[in-house]
Protein backbone atom coordinates (compact mmCIF):
# COMPACT_ATOMS: atom_id res chain seq x y z
CA UNK A 1 0.00 0.00 0.00
CA UNK A 2 1.31 3.53 -0.76
CA UNK A 3 0.54 5.79 1.67
CA UNK A 4 0.13 9.69 1.86
CA UNK A 5 -0.07 12.36 3.77
CA UNK A 6 -4.00 12.23 2.53
CA UNK A 7 -4.33 8.72 3.42
CA UNK A 8 -7.00 8.09 5.91
CA UNK A 9 -5.50 6.82 9.42
CA UNK A 10 -8.14 3.83 9.36
CA UNK A 11 -7.24 3.42 5.72
CA UNK A 12 -3.78 2.67 6.99
CA UNK A 13 -4.94 0.11 9.79
CA UNK A 14 -7.33 -1.65 7.47
CA UNK A 15 -4.59 -2.47 5.30
CA UNK A 16 -2.34 -4.14 8.32
CA UNK A 17 -3.74 -4.25 11.74
CA UNK A 18 0.38 -4.17 12.74
CA UNK A 19 0.71 -0.61 11.98
CA UNK A 20 -2.05 0.37 14.96
CA UNK A 21 0.36 -0.82 17.42
CA UNK A 22 2.64 2.09 15.64
CA UNK A 23 -0.20 4.73 16.07
CA UNK A 24 -1.09 3.69 19.25
CA UNK A 25 2.67 4.49 20.27
CA UNK A 26 1.94 8.12 18.78
CA UNK A 27 -1.09 8.52 20.76
CA UNK A 28 -2.83 8.87 16.87
CA UNK A 29 -6.63 7.58 17.15
CA UNK A 30 -7.12 4.99 14.47
CA UNK A 31 -10.56 4.08 15.13
CA UNK A 32 -12.99 6.76 16.40
CA UNK A 33 -10.74 9.12 14.36
CA UNK A 34 -9.85 6.92 11.68
CA UNK A 35 -11.16 9.12 8.88
CA UNK A 36 -8.76 11.55 9.52
CA UNK A 37 -5.87 12.34 7.13
CA UNK A 38 -1.86 10.89 8.29
CA UNK A 39 -1.45 14.96 8.09
CA UNK A 40 -4.71 15.68 9.94
CA UNK A 41 -3.17 13.22 12.63
CA UNK A 42 -0.48 14.50 12.61
CA UNK A 43 -0.70 18.10 12.83
CA UNK A 44 -2.58 17.66 16.27
CA UNK A 45 0.06 14.97 17.47
CA UNK A 46 2.29 17.24 17.08
CA UNK A 47 4.58 14.91 15.02
CA UNK A 48 6.88 14.91 11.97
CA UNK A 49 4.32 12.95 9.42
CA UNK A 50 6.87 11.97 6.76
CA UNK A 51 8.83 10.36 9.27
CA UNK A 52 5.46 8.51 10.43
CA UNK A 53 4.78 7.44 7.19
CA UNK A 54 8.16 6.38 6.28
CA UNK A 55 7.64 4.04 8.99
CA UNK A 56 4.05 3.34 8.47
CA UNK A 57 4.96 1.80 4.84
CA UNK A 58 7.77 -0.31 6.15
CA UNK A 59 5.61 -2.04 8.55
CA UNK A 60 2.96 -2.10 5.51
CA UNK A 61 5.67 -4.27 3.28
CA UNK A 62 5.03 -7.22 5.62
CA UNK A 63 1.57 -9.44 5.08
CA UNK A 64 -0.27 -9.91 8.31
CA UNK A 65 -2.64 -12.96 8.34
CA UNK A 66 -5.29 -11.70 10.72
CA UNK A 67 -5.40 -8.21 8.64
CA UNK A 68 -5.62 -11.20 5.44
CA UNK A 69 -8.55 -12.55 7.29
CA UNK A 70 -10.43 -9.85 8.38
CA UNK A 71 -10.88 -8.28 4.74
CA UNK A 72 -11.71 -11.60 3.52
CA UNK A 73 -14.86 -11.61 5.76
CA UNK A 74 -18.55 -10.13 4.00
CA UNK A 75 -20.45 -7.87 6.68
CA UNK A 76 -22.40 -10.90 8.31
CA UNK A 77 -19.54 -12.99 9.07
CA UNK A 78 -17.64 -9.94 10.21
CA UNK A 79 -20.81 -9.07 12.37
CA UNK A 80 -20.53 -13.05 13.53
CA UNK A 81 -15.98 -12.25 14.09
CA UNK A 82 -16.97 -9.03 16.43
CA UNK A 83 -19.87 -10.80 18.49
CA UNK A 84 -17.67 -13.57 19.62
CA UNK A 85 -14.30 -12.24 19.57
CA UNK A 86 -14.69 -8.77 21.19
CA UNK A 87 -18.18 -8.80 22.38
CA UNK A 88 -17.52 -11.62 24.56
CA UNK A 89 -13.98 -10.09 25.80
CA UNK A 90 -15.88 -6.90 27.01
CA UNK A 91 -18.11 -9.52 28.35
CA UNK A 92 -15.80 -11.70 30.36
CA UNK A 93 -13.25 -8.90 31.34
CA UNK A 94 -15.61 -6.67 33.00
CA UNK A 95 -16.46 -8.61 36.51
CA UNK A 96 -12.78 -8.63 36.98
CA UNK A 97 -12.08 -5.58 36.35
CA UNK A 98 -14.55 -4.45 38.55
CA UNK A 99 -13.52 -6.44 41.13
CA UNK A 100 -9.74 -5.59 40.90
CA UNK A 101 -10.56 -1.79 40.58
CA UNK A 102 -12.64 -1.66 44.12
CA UNK A 103 -9.88 -3.82 45.70
CA UNK A 104 -6.93 -1.26 44.64
CA UNK A 105 -9.39 1.63 45.24
CA UNK A 106 -9.88 0.39 49.05
CA UNK A 107 -5.90 -0.30 49.34
CA UNK A 108 -4.50 2.92 47.17
CA UNK A 109 -7.04 4.80 46.89
CA UNK A 110 -5.95 7.57 49.60
CA UNK A 111 -2.54 7.76 48.34
CA UNK A 112 -3.64 7.20 44.64
CA UNK A 113 -7.01 9.10 44.75
CA UNK A 114 -7.03 9.27 40.74
CA UNK A 115 -8.18 5.54 41.33
CA UNK A 116 -11.70 6.30 42.05
CA UNK A 117 -12.41 8.70 38.89
CA UNK A 118 -11.10 5.71 37.18
CA UNK A 119 -12.87 2.95 38.85
CA UNK A 120 -16.02 5.76 38.17
CA UNK A 121 -15.48 5.74 34.43
CA UNK A 122 -14.42 2.32 34.14
CA UNK A 123 -18.25 1.42 35.73
CA UNK A 124 -19.98 4.08 33.82
CA UNK A 125 -18.19 2.32 30.57
CA UNK A 126 -19.26 -1.12 31.51
CA UNK A 127 -22.51 -0.41 31.89
CA UNK A 128 -22.96 1.51 28.23
CA UNK A 129 -20.90 -0.94 26.79
CA UNK A 130 -22.84 -3.62 27.61
CA UNK A 131 -26.17 -2.09 26.41
CA UNK A 132 -24.54 -0.88 23.20
CA UNK A 133 -23.75 -4.53 22.68
CA UNK A 134 -27.00 -5.92 23.12
CA UNK A 135 -27.93 -2.70 20.26
CA UNK A 136 -26.30 -4.19 18.17
CA UNK A 137 -26.84 -8.03 18.87
CA UNK A 138 -30.50 -7.74 18.95
CA UNK A 139 -31.31 -5.12 16.07
CA UNK A 140 -27.92 -4.03 14.33
CA UNK A 141 -26.27 -6.92 13.15
CA UNK A 142 -29.17 -9.44 12.31
CA UNK A 143 -30.10 -6.40 9.98
CA UNK A 144 -27.22 -6.82 8.10
CA UNK A 145 -27.37 -10.66 8.29
CA UNK A 146 -30.49 -10.26 6.57
CA UNK A 147 -29.31 -8.00 4.10
CA UNK A 148 -26.27 -10.37 3.06
CA UNK A 149 -29.01 -13.00 2.65
CA UNK A 150 -31.13 -10.92 0.53
CA UNK A 151 -28.25 -9.67 -1.82
CA UNK A 152 -27.05 -13.63 -2.11
CA UNK A 153 -30.76 -15.49 -2.73
CA UNK A 154 -32.76 -12.75 -4.31
CA UNK A 155 -35.18 -12.42 -1.95
CA UNK A 156 -36.51 -9.33 -0.93
CA UNK A 157 -36.96 -7.65 2.52
CA UNK A 158 -38.95 -5.12 4.71
CA UNK A 159 -37.60 -1.98 5.87
CA UNK A 160 -36.63 -2.14 9.78
CA UNK A 161 -38.72 -0.03 12.25
CA UNK A 162 -35.45 2.17 12.16
CA UNK A 163 -35.53 3.47 8.45
CA UNK A 164 -32.01 2.91 7.03
CA UNK A 165 -29.08 1.35 8.57
CA UNK A 166 -27.79 4.64 8.68
CA UNK A 167 -29.61 5.50 11.76
CA UNK A 168 -28.17 2.88 13.88
CA UNK A 169 -24.82 3.46 12.61
CA UNK A 170 -24.86 6.77 13.72
CA UNK A 171 -26.02 6.18 16.92
CA UNK A 172 -23.23 3.34 17.51
CA UNK A 173 -20.73 6.20 16.23
CA UNK A 174 -21.41 8.60 18.69
CA UNK A 175 -21.60 6.05 21.54
CA UNK A 176 -18.31 4.89 20.29
CA UNK A 177 -16.63 8.56 20.33
CA UNK A 178 -18.67 8.61 24.09
CA UNK A 179 -16.18 5.62 25.18
CA UNK A 180 -13.10 7.33 23.37
CA UNK A 181 -13.08 10.15 25.21
CA UNK A 182 -13.71 7.74 28.99
CA UNK A 183 -10.64 5.86 27.96
CA UNK A 184 -8.73 8.98 27.07
CA UNK A 185 -9.24 10.12 30.62
CA UNK A 186 -8.12 7.06 32.02
CA UNK A 187 -4.87 7.15 30.01
CA UNK A 188 -4.57 10.39 31.51
CA UNK A 189 -5.30 9.91 34.77
CA UNK A 190 -3.20 6.52 34.85
CA UNK A 191 -0.22 8.58 32.84
CA UNK A 192 -0.79 5.77 30.26
CA UNK A 193 -1.28 3.34 32.69
CA UNK A 194 2.39 3.55 33.95
CA UNK A 195 2.69 1.22 37.02
CA UNK A 196 3.53 3.14 40.32
CA UNK A 197 6.68 2.38 42.63
CA UNK A 198 4.27 1.23 45.61
CA UNK A 199 2.08 -0.84 43.80
CA UNK A 200 0.79 -4.10 44.87
CA UNK A 201 0.91 -7.53 42.53
CA UNK A 202 -3.14 -6.46 42.08
CA UNK A 203 -2.59 -3.14 41.28
CA UNK A 204 -0.32 -4.24 38.79
CA UNK A 205 -2.53 -6.73 37.07
CA UNK A 206 -5.54 -4.00 37.11
CA UNK A 207 -3.65 -1.81 34.89
CA UNK A 208 -2.11 -4.07 32.86
CA UNK A 209 -5.44 -5.68 31.85
CA UNK A 210 -7.47 -2.06 32.12
CA UNK A 211 -4.84 -1.25 29.25
CA UNK A 212 -5.31 -4.86 27.45
CA UNK A 213 -9.14 -4.24 27.63
CA UNK A 214 -8.52 -0.77 26.10
CA UNK A 215 -5.95 -1.98 23.33
CA UNK A 216 -9.43 -4.59 22.65
CA UNK A 217 -11.72 -1.98 22.49
CA UNK A 218 -9.68 0.10 20.57
CA UNK A 219 -9.07 -2.61 17.70
CA UNK A 220 -13.36 -4.11 18.06
CA UNK A 221 -14.17 -0.27 17.04
CA UNK A 222 -11.87 0.27 14.42
CA UNK A 223 -13.87 -2.72 12.44
CA UNK A 224 -16.78 -1.51 13.35
CA UNK A 225 -16.30 2.25 12.61
CA UNK A 226 -13.86 1.88 9.58
CA UNK A 227 -15.56 -1.67 8.21
CA UNK A 228 -18.53 -3.05 9.00
CA UNK A 229 -20.44 0.22 9.00
CA UNK A 230 -19.17 1.66 5.86
CA UNK A 231 -19.76 -1.74 4.31
CA UNK A 232 -23.41 -2.44 5.86
CA UNK A 233 -24.33 1.46 4.19
CA UNK A 234 -22.87 0.53 0.98
CA UNK A 235 -24.67 -3.08 0.94
CA UNK A 236 -28.13 -0.83 1.61
CA UNK A 237 -27.58 1.13 -1.16
CA UNK A 238 -27.24 -1.16 -3.36
CA UNK A 239 -30.13 -3.68 -2.35
CA UNK A 240 -32.76 -0.59 -2.99
CA UNK A 241 -35.29 -2.21 -5.18
CA UNK A 242 -35.23 -5.23 -2.72
CA UNK A 243 -36.22 -3.57 0.56
CA UNK A 244 -39.73 -3.54 0.81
Amino acid sequence: MKISGNTSVGEVVRFNLKTALLLNEYNIDYCYGGSKTIFEACSEAGIDADTLIGKLEKLSEYNDPDTEYINSLVPDELSDYIEKRHHSYVKNHIPFLRQSLDKICDVHGSRHPELLEIRELFRGSAADLTTHMQKEEIILFPYIRKMVRVSKDGSQVGRPDFGSVSNPVSMMLAEHENEGRRFDRISELSQNFSIPEDACTTYRATLDQLKEFRDDLHRHIHLENNILFPEAIRLEKELTGKLL
